[in-house]
């Protein structure tokens, strides 16, 4: 399928649906499974389309009945570490944030520079009537702040991730933290305390303890049953620890897996595409985010160590793309969207389809889902 068709794809799969020739041997291979499991994420997806697609993916687990059978489901693949923690908290993406920035009259902001990501957040923020931010930086967001409070990274702490499995695991600090400096937890509960609020706020895990007692699926969980070991087979070697699993003895934990959620009937599968498709124009190209682990964020980017590894603020091509633009690999281009623009360079890769561009996220790029953008090659002046 096509960049942008990713909703009607999955739709092929629906019971009823009308399937492409292309998708027919795919589609009985599914509807003969024993086991469904669908992985979603939001590769070269925007907000909404992003939503859909879980929609539609939900749908049709449930269409084969598959809810809540042991091995099947679906499994988001989150951008972050511990999105599926937050997202188990309830905590929602908005529709329309730099609405919501704009109309607030206090915002709070933590381990986020929607200022360095995007020109709108950051002209949205400064509407807003008081901002708080919690930073390891002076990031753009911290520099718009009328109040910035100093925490500790994640790596002078301790806490809990829930993966995207929903296996909920412990992680133990691994260096001492900064003088001045407090967890963002406890941060948060100082300010909700001065607000009257009862927040727990005096270590990891009376917090846990209280989330705990407040959400279904982690009842009985404690930081002692997160860090119970037992013994993991195959039995091999320590010595080689290039290789995870079982290669390394496992000392701190191997978390708790949670209980399937219970199975509800999902909505219907929303439209498998609302409005018209998204076309490039002359001197345009599709373009879609992606996302890399060692991106240019405000957390790796001063790494000497990671500095190699870093992704660039590059966009990558199929070589016919590239040719029909008149550029080449290594060379440097400029993208202009709406109200953005960002000088890139090119990076060839063939097995991506012609005519679509990749840009990773948080690299510079102010790209939040699939856009015709404009692509035009730099040329350099000449020295005489």
């Amino acid at each position: 399928y096509a960049y942008g068709e990713e909703i009607q794809a999955l739709a092929a799969f629906l019971p009823g649906a009308q399937v492409p020739e292309r998708y027919q041997a795919a589609v009985e291979d599914l509807r003969s499974a024993e086991n469904v499991v669908v992985l979603y994420g939001s590769e070269g997806l925007g907000l909404r389309q992003s939503r859909d697609l879980a929609q539609t993916a939900a749908a049709l687990v449930s269409a084969h009945g598959k809810v809540g059978e042991i091995n099947n489901g679906l499994v988001a693949v989150w951008q972050r570490a511990n999105d599926q923690g937050a997202w188990d908290a309830g905590f929602r993406p908005l529709d329309d944030l730099p609405a919501a920035l704009r109309r607030a009259e206090v915002a709070l902001i933590a381990a986020a520079d929607p200022a360095g990501d995007d020109p709108r957040l950051a002209q949205a923020l400064d509407e807003a009537g008081f901002v708080i931010v919690q930073e390891l930086f002076m990031s753009e967001t911290a520099r718009r702040a009328d109040l910035v409070l100093p925490v500790q990274a994640f790596t002078e702490r301790e806490g809990t991730l829930t993966s995207g499995e929903r296996r909920v695991q412990r992680y133990y600090p691994a260096l001492p933290p900064r003088p001045q400096t407090r967890p963002d937890f406890a941060v948060a509960a100082g300010i909700g305390k001065a607000l009257g609020l009862d927040i727990e706020g005096r270590a990891a895990s009376l917090v846990f303890l209280r989330l705990a007692k407040t959400l279904p699926a982690y009842t009985g969980l404690t930081y002692t049953r997160l860090a119970e070991v037992t013994q993991q087979f195959p039995i091999i070697g320590r010595s080689d620890l290039y290789y995870g699993g079982t290669a390394y003895d496992n000392h701190q934990g191997l978390g708790v897996q949670l209980p399937l959620l219970p199975a509800v009937q999902p909505a219907a599968a929303p439209e498998a595409q609302t409005g018209a498709a998204i076309t490039a124009g002359e001197g345009e190209i599709l373009l879609a985010p992606v996302t890399r682990l060692y991106d240019r964020g405000t957390t790796v980017l001063p790494s000497s160590l990671l500095e190699k590894r870093l992704a660039r603020r590059s966009i990558y091509l199929h070589p016919q793309t590239a040719a029909a633009f008149g550029l080449n690999a290594g060379e440097s281009a400029r993208l202009s969207g709406a109200d953005w623009s960002a000088e890139v360079q090119v990076e060839l890769d063939e097995t991506l389809p012609p005519g679509v561009g990749l840009a990773v996220r948080s690299t510079g790029i102010q790209l939040t889902a699939l856009a015709a953008v404009r692509l035009d090659r730099l040329t350099v002046a000449s020295a005489d």
